[in-house]
């Protein structure tokens, strides 16, 4: 009896020793674009499954219909803070799949701020209304190859108007959607 105790602990402390402990990157840049927009980011390791995305770029919009002389399009700043748990990496190892680049399945709180500095667009003196949004957001990241990566996001929450500062009698607040499809350069 006591030889089987004593070999149950040593396969026991052999799993221990051999189990992964997956881990994102330390720190990773990359450029994105998608449908509506362009972003340059980078992502900073808080923890073994947790990064924190820092993100700044251009977010667009389109718009045109009968009241409009022409069809327009407009690209205002956006400045993004997104702590991300990337909840799968672990079970990703053991099924021999890739997590360079921080590649898994995440859920995220992505907060972002418009700011009403400047607007390009084809429409001459156009002003943008501040806001910032806070969505919880459910998303996943693939590789393509070496440095191209594919990522895909979808949340609801809130966002919040100041619509004061830009004239208006109060300030508003709306629920927010964050729907994106993104291919990006990871460097």
């Amino acid at each position: 009896m006591k030889k089987f105790l004593l070999s149950l602990t040593l396969c026991g402390l052999t799993f221990i020793v051999s189990s992964q402990n997956a881990s994102v990157e330390e720190s990773t840049y990359g450029i994105q674009t998608g449908f509506l927009g362009i972003w340059v980011h980078n992502e900073t390791k808080l923890s073994n499954q947790i990064a924190l995305r820092s993100e700044i770029g251009f977010d667009s919009g389109f718009w045109g219909g009968a009241f409009y002389e022409k069809t327009g399009y407009a690209f205002a700043p956006v400045i993004t803070l997104e702590p991300r748990w990337y909840y799968n990496l672990n079970k990703r190892v053991k099924k021999d799949r890739r997590i360079d680049g921080n590649s898994g399945n995440s859920i995220s709180l992505k907060t972002s701020y418009h700011p009403d500095w400047f607007v390009i667009s084809n429409y001459d003196n156009l002003s943008l209304v501040s806001d910032i949004s806070i969505v919880p957001t459910w998303g996943i990241r693939r590789n393509l190859g070496n440095h191209f990566t594919y990522e895909t996001g979808i949340g609801i929450g809130y966002v919040y108007y100041f619509a004061k500062s830009a004239g208006y009698l109060e300030n508003e607040s709306d629920v927010a959607v964050n729907l994106h499809l993104r291919i990006g350069y990871r460097f």
